[in-house]
C-alpha cells in the first residue's frame, strides 16, 4: 500500500508539471534574452508555473514531505555491541583448561545486539501526520500555483492596459498635430489668433509627453510581468498578443465549487488540523516507554565457554511525563483549527468581493463601450468639423479631444478591470480537484 501510494503521489507532479509545464520553442523563448518574442496570457501562465522562485519553493516543500514520508515507513536500525575483558598483559596469563590458543583463552567476550522496539502506536500516529503533511504541502502547491496564475492575470492586463494607453495619447497627439498645420494656414490666412494656434501646439506636445510617460510605465508593466514568470533578466522587451477584449472574453469567473469541493488553501488547513492532532495523539504515546530487546552472545573459556542471554529495558516515566509537548501539541492543534476557519472566511470573502468587483466593472466598461465613448466620439467629431469651419473656439476643440481622450482612456480602464475581476473571481472560485485532494 505504502509503495503504491507513492507511485501515486510521484504520478501526480509528473502530471501536474505535464499540464502546466511548456518547452522554450512552445513559448517561443528567444536564445538572447530567455524573453518570449510574443506572449499570450496562457504562455505567461506555463512560463511562470515552470520557472517562478515562489512556486519553485512551494514544489520543494512538498520534495521535502516526500522525504519525510519516507523516514516515517523506516525502522530504527539495531546497535550491535562487541566488548572483551580479562585480557593480561602475560601472553600465557589467559590460558584455560581448553588450551592456551587464542580461542581456548579465557577472554571474557561479549557480542550484543539491540532492537528498540515502539509501541503505543507511536509508528501509526507519525505516519499519519505525514501523510498530512504531504498532502497538504500539494495542496499548497496547487494553491501557489492558483495565486500565481490570478497574479500574472492582473499583470498581464496591466501591461496590456498600459500599452493601450500608449496608443490613445499617441493617436491624441496626431490629431491635434494635424490640427496644428490646419492652425497654421488659418493663422496665415487672419482667422486665428497666435495664441489659439499656440494652444493647440502645447497641447499636443502635452500629450505626446504624456505618451512617453505611459511608453516607460508600460515597460515597467511588462518587466513586472517577466518577473512574475522567472525571468532572470527581465527587460520589459516582451511582445504581448492578447488585447483586453481578448482577456475579458477569456478571463470568464467559472462556477461557484459544487458539494464537497475545497479551495486547494481550505484542503491545506484541513490537512494541517489532521497533522496537529496526529502530532498531539503521538506526544501522548510517548508517554508509553519504548522497550529496548537486548539478544547476547557471551565467550568466556573455562566452565561455561558459551552462553546466550536475552534482556529487555526500558526508560522509567518517573520525573519525565512529556507534559510539556502535550501541551505543545495541544496549542498547535488549536491555532490550525483556527487557521482552518479564518481560511474558510477569508475563501468566502473573496468570492463575494470578487463578485461584486466584476459585476460593478462589466457594467461601467458596457456603459462606457455603449453609451458614453460613441456619444463623445460624435461630440469630438462635430466639434472638429465646426472648428474648421470656423464654428468653434480653439477652447471648444481642445476641450472636447481632451475629454475624448480622457473617455477612452477610461474605457480601457474599465475593460482592463473586468478581465481582472474576472481573473479574480475565477480564482476565488477555483476549487482543488478531487482526485488530487486524496492523493
Amino acid at each position: 500500500m505504502t509503495e503504491w501510494s507513492g507511485a501515486v503521489g510521484k504520478l501526480f507532479l509528473a502530471g501536474l508539471l505535464a499540464l502546466t509545464a511548456v518547452s522554450a520553442s512552445q513559448a517561443g523563448i528567444s536564445a538572447a534574452g530567455g524573453s518570449p518574442a510574443h506572449l499570450t496570457l496562457t504562455e505567461a501562465q506555463q512560463m511562470a508555473f515552470e520557472r517562478n522562485w515562489d512556486l519553485l519553493a512551494a514544489r520543494s516543500d512538498v520534495d521535502a514531505a516526500t522525504a519525510q514520508r519516507l523516514i516515517a515507513h523506516e525502522f530504527p536500525n539495531p546497535t550491535v555491541s562487541l566488548s572483551t575483558s580479562k585480557v593480561s598483559m602475560d601472553n600465557h596469563g589467559n590460558g584455560s583448561t581448553m588450551g592456551n590458543g587464542l580461542l581456548e583463552r579465557s577472554y571474557d567476550t561479549i557480542l550484543a545486539v539491540n532492537q528498540l522496539f515502539e509501541v503505543g502506536g507511536k509508528r501509526r500516529h507519525r505516519q499519519v501526520s505525514v501523510e498530512a503533511g504531504l498532502a497538504g504541502g500539494r495542496a499548497r502547491l496547487w494553491d501557489a500555483r492558483r495565486v500565481l496564475d490570478l497574479a500574472i492575470s492582473k499583470a498581464y492586463a496591466a501591461a496590456v492596459l498600459a500599452e493601450a494607453n500608449v496608443q490613445v495619447l499617441r493617436q491624441s497627439s496626431e490629431t491635434l498635430r494635424k490640427e496644428t498645420r490646419i492652425a497654421q494656414d488659418r493663422f496665415n490666412a487672419g482667422d486665428i489668433s497666435r495664441a489659439d494656434k499656440s494652444q493647440i501646439e502645447i497641447t499636443a506636445e502635452r500629450f505626446e509627453l504624456d505618451a512617453q510617460t505611459a511608453s516607460a510605465n508600460a515597460r515597467t508593466a511588462r518587466i513586472t510581468l517577466e518577473n512574475l514568470m522567472g525571468i532572470p533578466k527581465p527587460s520589459g522587451e516582451i511582445l504581448l498578443s492578447d488585447n483586453l477584449e481578448t482577456l475579458a472574453v477569456s478571463l470568464i469567473a467559472g462556477e461557484s465549487p459544487g458539494p464537497g469541493a475545497a479551495r486547494a488553501d481550505i484542503v491545506a488547513a484541513e490537512q494541517a488540523v489532521k497533522k496537529a492532532e496526529a502530532d498531539l495523539r503521538l506526544q501522548k504515546a510517548y508517554r508509553i516507554p519504548d522497550p529496548t530487546v537486548s539478544l547476547q552472545y557471551e565467550r568466556n573459556p573455562g566452565d561455561l565457554p558459551n552462553t546466550i542471554g536475552v534482556g529487555v529495558s526500558f526508560p522509567l516515566p518517573l520525573w519525565n511525563n512529556n507534559r510539556g509537548n502535550i501541551k505543545a501539541a495541544e496549542a498547535a492543534r488549536e491555532q490550525s483549527s483556527i487557521e482552518l476557519e479564518r481560511a474558510k472566511a477569508m475563501a468566502a470573502a473573496d468570492i463575494a468581493i470578487a463578485g461584486v468587483a466584476h459585476d460593478e466593472a462589466r457594467k461601467r466598461w458596457l456603459n462606457y463601450r455603449d453609451s458614453i465613448r460613441p456619444k463623445s466620439a460624435q461630440i469630438l467629431e462635430t466639434l472638429t468639423y465646426s472648428y474648421r469651419k470656423g464654428g468653434a473656439t480653439v477652447l471648444d476643440l481642445l476641450s472636447a479631444e481632451r475629454n475624448d481622450n480622457d473617455i477612452r482612456m477610461a474605457t480601457l480602464q474599465a475593460l482592463s478591470d473586468t478581465a481582472t475581476a474576472a481573473a479574480a473571481l475565477k480564482a476565488a472560485r477555483e476549487a482543488l480537484p478531487t482526485e488530487t485532494k486524496h492523493q
